[in-house]
């Protein structure tokens, strides 16, 4: 019985083994970690919708010291420079009230931002795309207030999704 179960972990370990064989640590683009620079702008808001550019530029900027491919510059002297419009803000009705239909419980709100990273010194456009991130709010009263809560949520979806185009980007 020995015998069988060192058998058995040992294809239990080669089984392990071989399915985190696709993993890579740090950079998938084939650059070293922290070896390019980049520097977050703010980005240009094109909505009615107050005070959103911040919540966005913060989230962008967190995840990029967390992912680690790149070093956040803020002189000015980055390598690669990060711009962007948001374009739309959207709040969509998601569910509705089981006894009345005309109420809405649940919103989907979605920012669509068209995201723009330059290389400095070449001027080179790296990536440039529209972006929409999403979060779904409660329906009360102060709409506003659910709103505003929904920001960071909303900014944290986008800074993944421009994060992963930054750092998996084959240029």
């Amino acid at each position: 019985m020995s015998a069988f179960l060192r058998i058995l972990a040992a294809g239990a370990l080669a089984g392990l083994l071989a399915g985190c064989a696709g993993y890579q640590l740090g950079p998938t683009n084939g650059t070293a970690a922290g070896s390019r620079s980049v520097e977050v702008r703010l980005f240009a808001n094109h909505t009615l919708e107050p005070r959103l550019s911040e919540p966005i530029a913060q989230a962008l900027r967190k995840r990029l010291q967390q992912d680690g491919t790149f070093h956040l510059d803020t002189q000015g002297n980055a390598d690669v420079i990060v711009t962007g419009d948001i374009k739309s803000f959207v709040r969509d009705p998601l569910s509705f009230q089981r006894t009345d239909i005309l109420t809405t419980r649940d919103y989907d709100v979605k920012v669509t931002v068209h995201v723009k990273a330059t290389e400095r010194g070449s001027g080179k456009v790296l990536v440039e795309r529209d972006v929409v991130g999403r979060s779904t709010i409660e329906s009360n009263p102060d709409l506003a207030s659910a709103e505003r809560q929904a920001a960071p949520l909303v900014a944290e979806s986008i800074a993944r999704q421009v994060t992963d185009l930054l750092a998996d980007g084959t240029w």
